[in-house]
């Protein structure tokens, strides 16, 4: 954990829920091992989307449709999403929980290895969430730069790893290893590049927050 326990309890006792299918979706995740962005990560995307106003919504990493549709809800009415899922199981999961939610001609779902799916989108978008494979952020970043426009935003979840991206490569568990080092790499990449003005924010699992120029 990145933040004292105790203040993110405190914190997340004022949260006052969301919508009773949302509300629902979460439970069926918790019970079903599946993970999705937590509470804290909620809330901050809650006011986000009424701040930024996107029309247009990608998201990399559908799972079970839980961060698309919780999206869909707090974006503006007539905003577009496309979401991307590799892992087979969850995809038709993620469609009946869109189908559900009457929201599945607002999302549309594409299945595949995001590498593969992001190079056949065409136009921009106004956000980018990525919550996907978090190994594969350096090599998703390439396509996404070309899928933003001045003042797109890309907000990239769970990049502290639980505090262990501060630890020595020597700490980390080996099999954690790979992505530790790609993951170090993303957040240097962000901070240093020269389209993209970003901030590194604890925030849940920490995210980056990052903006084109």
């Amino acid at each position: 954990m990145i933040v004292d326990e105790r203040m993110l309890t405190f914190i997340n006792s004022m949260d006052v829920g969301h919508t009773p299918f949302l509300e629902e979706l979460e439970q069926e995740a918790k019970e079903a091992f599946v993970p999705i962005i937590r509470r804290e990560m909620q809330s901050f995307l809650k006011v986000f989307l009424k701040i930024q106003k996107p029309e247009r919504i990608l998201e990399v990493g559908t799972a079970i449709g839980f961060s698309a549709l919780f999206m869909a809800e707090y974006a503006p009415s007539n905003c577009k999403m496309t979401t991307i899922e590799n892992y087979e199981k969850r995809i038709p999961v993620a469609r009946r929980h869109f189908e559900e939610a009457g929201r599945q001609e607002q999302i549309t779902l594409l299945q595949g290895d995001a590498r593969d799916v992001l190079k056949t989108l065409e136009g921009t978008y106004d956000l980018i969430f990525m919550d996907a494979a978090k190994g594969q952020y350096i090599h998703y970043l390439p396509e996404l730069m070309r899928l933003m426009h001045p003042g797109s935003v890309l907000i990239s979840d769970n990049v502290l790893q639980d505090g262990d991206i501060i630890e020595s490569h020597y700490i980390v568990e080996r099999r954690n290893r790979t992505i530790y080092k790609r993951m170090r790499e993303y957040l240097y990449m962000l901070k240093h590049h020269k389209e993209l003005e970003t901030a590194i924010v604890p925030l849940g699992d920490g995210i980056t927050i990052s903006v084109k120029c």
